[in-house]
């Protein structure tokens, strides 16, 4: 089953929680402006849906039906999201396999001290903290087949947001929205 067409963009944005995968996210959204969707694993698992990560959970399947209708509609999409391989890789590979357009993946690798110390700047969350960070910490955890891209630590926010707006064509002139 074929989703979306060829100009859509797919982008799936992953890596360990905070390693600035929403960041990033917002930050390509604010640049593009109106016509491309956020699919954000933490709203639809942890609010729509409010459920645990673990292997063939709802949110899995609500996740791809949220990406492929928006890229039906026109839209460009990002996924982003921790999106464990073993969890949602098989879901990722088809979503990839099906969509028509340009599909770019990338993995933010940054070390577990600086998650860390990323988590300390955020809202609090009851009941998040070294512990639970470090049992969820996976170190690259790259999808099979070398579906993405590896950014590192030394990336700022800014210069990995133009990287992938510049890499999936979706950099667009000031002003437009």
């Amino acid at each position: 089953m074929t989703v979306g067409d060829e100009g859509t963009r797919l982008v799936v944005l992953r890596g360990n929680s905070a390693s600035g995968k929403s960041s990033v996210a917002a930050g390509i959204r604010d640049r593009f402006g109106r016509g491309l969707a956020l699919v954000g694993q933490d709203n639809l698992r942890r609010i729509v849906l409010r459920e645990r990560d673990r292997p063939g959970a709802a949110n899995i399947g609500l996740i791809d039906t949220v990406a492929r209708y928006a890229l039906d509609a026109g839209y460009h999409v990002v996924v982003e999201g921790i999106l464990h391989a073993g969890h949602y890789g098989d879901m990722l590979a088809r979503l990839r396999q099906d969509h028509r357009g340009g599909t770019y993946g990338y993995y933010l690798d940054v070390p577990f001290e600086e998650t860390l110390a990323r988590h300390a700047t955020k809202p609090a969350m009851p009941g998040v903290g070294e512990a639970e960070l470090r049992s969820w910490y996976r170190p690259l955890d790259l999808l099979p087949g070398g579906a993405e891209t590896v950014i590192g630590p030394g990336s700022s926010l800014a210069e990995t947001v133009d990287r992938i707006l510049r890499d999936t064509g979706l950099a667009r002139p000031p002003g437009r929205d």
